[in-house]
């Protein structure tokens, strides 16, 4: 099984540039071109947050029509959002009325979807405070997390936007989770939680966390700096945008991170007379 994850898109209505130099839109119509261009194609895809810049109901029309490729394939390829810090929860719900688990019955959107036929569990956890850029797992969040994974043993998948680890890039650890620790502690607590993946940091970074591996997914469009100094400014730069594929083969998550750009090749290394010199 194949989960694409696509990241921080900052979409801003009128195709408007975010900070007055990031063309999102673009970068998120070539972002999806080349995840549908993929020989192998996903069998789900999980958007992990800051779909848009500013979350306002005309940041969201236009997200909903960048997403209409991955949209119109819904019966074969299941799309799943999740909000970040630039994400106004209610304008997403109303932008996308099908997607009925956005409306959870929990003060904040979680949920828990079968994907394969019953081979996997995606488990979304919304770590949004609203009106601020850092993030939590409150303890009605942690509650409804240990219940779901109590009550099914089924291999899981956790999609969350803050990452639960510390990065060492001040700025944005500064806007990171809260409540990391009680969070871990639930993890290891379930052995059948097999991955978590993220967005926010806008840099493919992964580490061991609650006994697997936890990582964040670069941008469809600008990646955050990397300045590990203490108090280091907080600048993007416009190195190549990504997505990540996570490959579920039954025991183990494997991961792929996607560079999407115009490159040179492919090239063979071998003709008819072996490898070439």
């Amino acid at each position: 099984m194949l989960i694409a994850q696509l990241s921080d898109l900052h979409i801003k209505a009128g195709r408007r540039k975010a900070y007055g130099v990031v063309d999102t839109a673009a970068h998120l119509e070539t972002a999806i071109a080349h995840l549908l261009s993929q020989p192998v194609p996903p069998d789900a895809v999980v958007l992990t947050g800051d779909l848009v810049d500013h979350g306002s109901r005309e940041d969201y029309g236009l997200l909903r029509q960048l997403l209409k490729p991955l949209l119109d394939q819904s019966s074969t390829l299941p799309c799943y959002l999740l909000a970040g810090n630039h994400d106004e929860t209610n304008e997403l719900r109303e932008a996308f009325p099908e997607h009925g688990y956005l409306r959870s019955t929990t003060a904040l959107p979680h949920y828990a979807v079968t994907l394969g036929g019953g081979a996997l569990r995606l488990i979304g956890l919304n770590t949004t405070i609203p009106g601020q850029s850092a993030g939590q797992l409150n303890a009605e969040s942690l509650t409804w997390l240990n219940e779901q994974l109590s009550s099914d043993p089924t291999p899981a998948i956790i999609a969350m936007h803050h990452p639960p680890f510390a990065t060492g890039i001040s700025h944005m650890d500064e806007i990171g989770l809260a409540n990391r620790e009680a969070f871990e502690a639930l993890t290891l607590s379930h052995s059948h939680v097999k991955r978590i993946i993220c967005g926010h940091l806008h840099r493919a970074i992964e580490t061991l966390f609650g006994g697997v591996i936890a990582s964040s997914c670069p941008s469809t469009a600008h990646q955050v700096v990397l300045d590990l100094r203490a108090g280091a400014p907080d600048q993007f730069i416009m190195e190549p945008p990504g997505y990540q594929l996570h490959r579920w083969d039954g025991v183990r998550f494997l991961t792929h991170t996607v560079v999407v750009g115009k490159f040179n090749g492919p090239y063979r290394f071998r003709n008819t007379r072996g490898l070439i010199d």
